[in-house]
């Protein structure tokens, strides 16, 4: 069975005193995790080396970072290296998530660059796509979605693939309080897998984990997380909810 996975993506979030509260929160549910499934924690970056040390010995947990440069090191003012996340033991980082796309511009080919990277320095990536309203409104959200994981993973061999993650996020439903209902998100997940066959093969897209993120819920997680192409989600505003992010963990498959 492919990974299931509840993904908290805290954005621009939390204070240190903020961080360490919800983390020790969710120690203290005591939140049986299978073996097929894992909870991921996307902090900010000053709250990585806290978050990695509360969860060095909790049963399937892990840690993002929520971006990297597309450099190992350099004159790049701001910016984080993989080098330096694989330092001090990052699980995973998310790879153009929306907000990167639309506020700050980041295209596909240097996503790629940020994938490359990644796997050079033993982070794992979620790989993050989907489309803005006006392509939704056109019908043309596969079209695009596809040219996204075209462009940003199809230079990658099988063996990189296996096992991957990826999170569809409909740019639409995310902050707006709008949700795509549960069959929209398995209607995209299973295009999303049918690209990724059609180069790969079954097999290497039947590992590969696709999370939903866009407005995820406690009130609406395990309908979206019972279709079969949807592997769990990548969670924003609601993961900053102790109870509801709780709760959305619970809804894993």
């Amino acid at each position: 069975m492919r990974k299931q996975i509840a993904a908290a993506n805290w954005k621009m979030n939390c204070t240190l005193q903020q961080a360490k509260e919800l983390i020790d929160g969710l120690i203290n549910e005591n939140i049986r995790i299978s073996p097929d499934q894992e909870v991921i924690l996307a902090v900010p970056f000053p709250y990585l080396m806290l978050a990695k040390e509360k969860l060095k010995n909790i049963n399937g947990f892990k840690v993002a970072a929520q971006n990297c440069y597309s450099q190992t090191s350099g004159a790049f003012t701001g910016e984080v290296s993989a080098v330096m996340l694989q330092s001090i033991g990052v699980d995973y980082v998310i790879i153009g998530h929306s907000e990167r796309r639309e506020i700050f511009g980041e295209q596909n080919k240097m996503l790629s660059e940020k994938v490359n990277i990644c796997f050079g320095h033993g982070i794992k990536p979620i790989y993050c796509c989907g489309e803005p309203l006006q392509i939704r409104e056109n019908e043309t959200q596969n079209e695009f979605v596809s040219a996204q994981i075209k462009e940003g993973l199809f230079h990658l061999n099988s063996s990189q693939l296996e096992n991957f993650v990826i999170a569809y996020e409909p740019i639409w439903a995310i902050g707006t309080g709008k949700t795509a209902t549960a069959d929209q998100a398995q209607e995209m997940q299973a295009h999303i897998r049918n690209v990724l066959a059609e180069k790969y093969g079954n097999e290497v897209a039947e590992t590969i984990s696709i999370l939903y993120g866009g407005s995820v819920k406690a009130g609406n997680a395990k309908g979206i997380f019972g279709k079969p192409d949807v592997d769990g989600g990548l969670v924003g505003g609601a993961s900053l909810n102790l109870a509801e992010f709780s709760a959305i963990i619970k809804s894993l498959k």
